[in-house]
């Protein structure tokens, strides 16, 4: 990994105060700025790092320390998030607006990150300004350390594949339909490693396996991958070992990442692989080739089809990922017991989404609170004890049934608390929810409105543990959180547009305890904005 020789020295002092000293560091320079891409064919603004789009890959080990200094080359303000990664004890280092600072144009943020206690696929976006629709999005990958075993043989490659939806309108221009209230067109086309019509290739030898890390990046569809006349072995989602189901297709959904392992067992020729849209009226579909090395037939004939509009199928797929429970690896550990379905949760919350005008304009909302940001981020003003920035309590725990309005909606839930969050989905359509800084056991999802009887459809033994749930149309999702992580955590529908428009909330971990055990202090190379400009940082 390249060594950023521009990260100040005082980095180093920070290091040592959050980061176990006997574990590696990894050093990465980023430059972000815009250039011209075509992934559909059509010329637009995108955004690059070090001149790539997609985004180079971070490949690390578990517990390993990332360094990663991001040079804003922008025009206007820029963060990264890190889907799925936890950040123990540091929501400072999460990457939105609601924990950060922006980098300002020209300027840097050196994030300091550790993967502690966490193996698997992951990706880090822009969380700002509608960014993500304009690239600065790649893979994060945390392999096991060497000594712990995983179950399955080393495969022959290890290759990120970035799935999701596009369009041809420059993000700016997207923003810009959302800042006047109106809702966005329907998606362009798909793309692959920001390829479309088999611009992505994938080169494979007659007889190996080979694990596919899918994250599906798009920013509103729901998709489904598949290779034509390839099974795939599901080992992995988001961080947890997965019993092995053999699948013909994966439905991922937005903000999901899987990993696979594919063999290429087929004739020594070339084969499509596939994404296409799932519950949408029309199908957007893209290919890519997997192509064998000594292959004597290029990729021709009708493209494979795969499900379309079936809830039942994507919905018994879901259920069908559970737990690898003789697996080694990191794994929740609520309360110092894997038995998560043994431990009774403290408090049942309960969130449901919403659409509709407020002021003439397009909202969406949780529990009727459309998210608004303040002048502040959110936990820089906890730390500097700023008051009037937010109020907790700004949104309800259950849905309170009346019609959409606006605030900095906060809930505070205390630390080392078991709650179950269960997502209601009014809507006909599929949604999809991710929450930073946790993985979370998916314990039930079914039609229908959720009752304290559904939880006799439980899965208390081996539900995977993850950080992104779906939600099908007019359906819930049930969830067990183990709050063991202090700070202010961000919820969000993955369905940007959503996002972007107030469909998120911010899940404020309490506890009055100043010690470093349980959470870290404010970096001194924190960048400090609004209302916290000017005020210094307190040396760790």
């Amino acid at each position: 990994m390249p060594l950023n020789l521009a990260v100040p020295l005082l980095i180093g002092a920070t290091l040592f105060a959050i980061c176990g000293a006997e574990d590696p560091y990894r050093f990465f320079s980023w430059n972000v700025t815009y250039g011209d891409i075509y992934p559909l064919g059509v010329r637009q603004q995108g955004i690059l790092i070090n001149g790539q789009f997609p985004g180079p890959d971070i490949h690390s080990v578990t517990n390993d320390n990332l360094i990663i200094n991001v040079f804003n080359s922008l025009t206007e303000p820029f963060l990264i998030s890190w889907n799925g990664i936890q950040q123990r004890r540091n929501s400072y280092e999460d990457g939105v607006y609601g924990t950060t600072c922006p980098i300002p144009p020209g300027k840097n943020l050196t994030y300091i990150l550790q993967v502690k206690d966490q193996i698997g696929s992951f990706y880090y976006f822009p969380s700002l300004a509608f960014h993500k629709a304009a690239g600065g999005f790649g893979g994060i990958r945390i392999l096991s350390r060497p000594r712990i075993p995983v179950p399955f043989p080393d495969p022959s490659g290890d290759y990120t594949v970035l799935i999701g939806d596009w369009y041809n309108k420059d993000h700016k221009v997207l923003r810009t339909i959302l800042d006047r209230g109106r809702k966005l067109p329907n998606p362009d086309g798909i793309l692959i490693n920001g390829r479309s019509s088999n611009g992505f290739s994938l080169n494979v030898e007659q007889g190996k396996t080979y694990r596919l890390r899918i994250s599906n990046v798009g920013l509103q569809n729901s998709l489904n991958f598949r290779i034509q006349g390839h099974k795939m072995k599901l080992v992995e989602v988001e961080g947890t070992h997965t019993l092995q189901t053999t699948l013909s297709s994966l439905d991922v959904h937005v903000g999901q990442s899987y990993s696979v392992l594919v063999t290429a067992d087929q004739a020594p020729q070339d084969y499509y692989i596939v994404a296409s849209s799932r519950f949408t009226s029309k199908i957007l579909t893209t290919t890519g080739v997997l192509h064998y090395a000594n292959s004597n037939k290029r990729v021709s004939g009708p493209i494979p089809g795969g499900p379309t509009i079936q809830v039942d199928w994507s919905l018994n797929q879901a259920r069908s990922i559970r737990t690898n429970l003789t697996a080694s690896g990191p794994r929740p550990n609520p309360q110092g017991s894997y038995h998560y379905g043994m431990i009774n949760t403290t408090r049942t919350i309960r969130l449901s989404s919403s659409a509709g005008q407020v002021n003439g304009k397009q909202r969406y909302a949780i529990n009727s609170v459309s998210f608004v940001p303040a002048d502040t981020p959110l936990k820089i003003a906890d730390f500097f004890k700023i008051s009037g920035v937010y109020r907790t309590g700004s949104i309800s725990y259950q849905p309170t049934g009346g019609g959409i309005y606006l605030d900095t909606s906060v809930m505070q839930v205390d630390y080392r608390t078991f709650v179950e969050f269960v997502f209601e989905n009014p809507e006909n359509i599929i949604q999809s929810y991710h929450l930073d800084g946790y993985q979370f056991f998916v314990v039930g999802m079914d039609g229908g409105k959720w009752t304290p009887a559904s939880r006799n459809l439980y899965n208390l033994r081996d539900g995977v543990a993850r950080s992104t749930i779906q939600v099908y149309p007019k359906s819930w999702s049930a969830i067990y959180v183990p709050l063991d992580n202090v700070g202010m955590w961000n919820l969000r529908s993955e369905f940007w547009a959503r996002q972007y428009l107030g469909q998120q909330f911010y899940l404020r971990v309490y506890t009055s305890s100043t010690s470093m055990r349980d959470e870290y202090p404010i970096p001194k190379n924190a960048l400090l904005c609004g209302r916290a400009a000017g005020r210094r940082t307190r040396p760790l």
